[in-house]
């Protein structure tokens, strides 16, 4: 590892702390709808979304409702993204005239499935898969409401907390428009123009052939990529325009805006731990938040830049130069661009796995055993390490219900957070979304691992569970894992060495992504509320803590304990075995 290495982290690291509370506290204005800076220019818009849509802004729901609501907004962007792909032919924007043969209808229902539940998973090719209209209208559209659909589901949840006597906790279409309308959308322009400014593209063209030095026709792939990019790094989606995401120069041409896509990452994840602060009225409890999350964050980072710079035993025989020089990086390039190094295709990695961000600037597939083993476990505690757009914020509380629940059977008492007694129902409820996401990554990958299945696309046609896998053996199970926990856990990155576009894949990771989805956020938004009908009680000698050092040591003990217990013996199974054999 270098010095210049490790001052890039620090510098991403401190961009992103003197962004969290002056974003979190716009972002607490505008989910109670107070008067913000862009008011006087959107609100003549969000009164009208309310009046075509006939919603009644100051009409609040139970949880039920809300739920319901999401459930319903969910299906019919589903579906109409399922009808866009499969009419692409007919639709207009299709210079490259791309038609319904290339999407089929399972590779369909995976992308409509992806794009609704903020995965972005994307078993295919884009440039040669979808039309512009498909990546604008379809893919671009759902990558801002699934985030603010992630983002509203959060705040219902903080209203659980910070409330008291309430049998409501929101109207989900309101903090739906507010964060699309207030947060969303203004961010993405911004970001979307200073991308333009450093040569991300931004085009209707048909695509281009050219002649290459040696006399060879190519195609250079394009389209509006910079509008893509800016949401799909903001709303956590991940999604690329080209089949090379965030590694492609079209979509990620400099080292700045390679920080840009960093920040726009983590910048939304980790002000709502200040938001979540605001609204309980207690700012050190979302600072707390914040240092749980970092702390994980600091730790996989530093894991990943260790093992990527130290390469592996068989590149150093194979002659390798595995120590860093003045002239060459050393370590395990494979898979990496030489403009952004090592060091920043870690810190890109552990980013966009502790968000759930599907992006990736580098080739996981290539990382080392143990550099490998750091997005995938980021992704199996449940992306609480800030994140997604929400995600992270009602994932990191789950667990600190589980921790405040832990401390009291250690004294003997009931246990409380923020004033709220943590009963029966919210744990069975905190449990039962860590059972199902769990359950989901475990027994697909089980089922990909032994079960003959169907290969090369058709159904009728089974063999090993090796077949669709470039790297049989340990490796190969490593990618299997990774693709059930990255669609259960809603992140869409992958080790691009599983051929995924099948039938098998394509149904089996879109019902996982569906199950990561919304079997969690049901019993949170049930915490949710019954949280909210609560009363509040004073805090006592024997209250537990929960804004200081104690509190955060606990926190990120249950995690890595919950983490460990569960997946440990699927991870020695995978990178740990392959490591050791290396």
């Amino acid at each position: 590892m270098t010095a210049n290495g490790w001052l890039q982290i620090a510098v991403f690291s401190f961009l992103v702390l003197l962004c969290t509370k002056p974003l979190g506290i716009y972002i607490e204005a505008v989910v109670q709808g107070r008067r913000t800076l862009l008011s006087p220019a959107l609100r003549w818009l969000e009164l009208l979304i309310y009046r075509l849509t006939g919603v009644r802004e100051s009409e609040e729901t139970r949880w039920t409702t809300y739920a319901g609501a999401l459930l319903a907004f969910s299906a019919v962007s589903a579906l109409l993204l399922y009808g866009i792909q499969r009419l692409q032919g007919a639709l207009p924007f299709n210079p490259m005239h791309l038609g319904a043969k290339a999407i089929r209808p399972d590779l369909a229902f995976n992308t409509a499935i992806s794009f609704t539940t903020n995965t972005n998973w994307q078993s295919y090719t884009p440039e040669t898969t979808v039309s512009y209209l498909v990546q604008m209208a379809g893919l671009t559209v759902h990558n801002f409401l699934s985030a603010a659909a992630g983002l509203s589901i959060a705040i219902a949840l903080v209203r659980g907390f910070a409330r008291h006597s309430s049998k409501t906790i929101g109207n989900f279409w309101v903090d739906l428009t507010r964060s699309t309308l207030y947060i969303l959308l203004p961010l993405a322009v911004v970001l979307a123009l200073a991308l333009c400014s450093q040569g991300v593209i931004q085009n209707l063209h048909p695509y281009t052939a050219v002649k290459t030095l040696e006399g060879v026709t190519q195609t250079i792939a394009q389209g509006p990529v910079a509008s893509q990019e800016a949401i799909k790094m903001l709303g956590t989606n991940g999604g690329g325009f080209f089949n090379a995401n965030s590694a492609h120069p079209f979509e990620n041409p400099t080292p700045f805006t390679n920080l840009l896509e960093m920040l726009a990452i983590f910048i939304i994840p980790a002000a709502l731990t200040y938001t979540f602060g605001k609204m309980v009225r207690d700012t050190r409890q979302g600072w707390a938040l914040f240092a749980a999350m970092a702390v994980f964050w600091f730790a996989g980072t530093a894991s990943a830049y260790h093992f990527e710079q130290k390469g592996t035993p068989v590149l150093e025989k194979a002659g390798v130069q595995v120590h860093a020089t003045a002239k060459q990086p050393g370590g395990n390039m494979e898979g990496k661009e030489t403009r952004f190094g090592i060091a920043n295709s870690a810190l890109f990695a552990t980013v966009t796995t502790d968000a759930s961000c599907g992006a990736v600037n580098a080739m996981l597939d290539s990382f080392t055993p143990l550099g490998g083993l750091v997005p995938l476990f980021n992704i199996e505690l449940g992306e609480v390490v800030f994140g997604g757009v929400g995600a992270g914020l009602y994932g990191m509380l789950m667990f600190a219900i589980l921790a405040v629940f832990i401390a009291g059977l250690m004294v003997g008492r009931t246990p409380e957070y923020l004033g709220k007694k943590i009963e029966q129902k919210e744990v069975k409820m905190a449990m039962l979304a860590l059972l199902i996401l769990a359950s989901s990554i475990l027994i697909f990958s089980a089922l990909s691992s032994v079960a003959p299945f169907p290969k090369n696309g058709f159904w009728n046609s089974v063999g090993p569970a090796t077949a669709n896998l470039a790297n049989p053996g340990a490796h190969g199970f490593s990618e299997i894992l990774y693709a059930y926990t990255s669609a259960t856990g809603n992140n869409g990155s992958a080790f691009a060495g599983l051929s995924a576009n099948t039938p098998w894949y394509n149904m089996t990771t879109g019902f996982a992504m569906l199950i990561g989805r919304f079997f969690m956020l049901l019993p949170l938004l049930a915490i949710a509320g019954s949280l909210a009908r609560k009363k509040q009680i004073p805090a006592s000698a024997g209250t537990l803590p929960t804004h200081g050092p104690l509190f955060v040591a606990l926190l990120v003990g249950v995690i890595i304990i919950v983490g460990a217990l569960t997946f440990l013996p699927a991870l020695s199974l995978g990178p740990i075995v392959e490591h050791l054999i290396s």
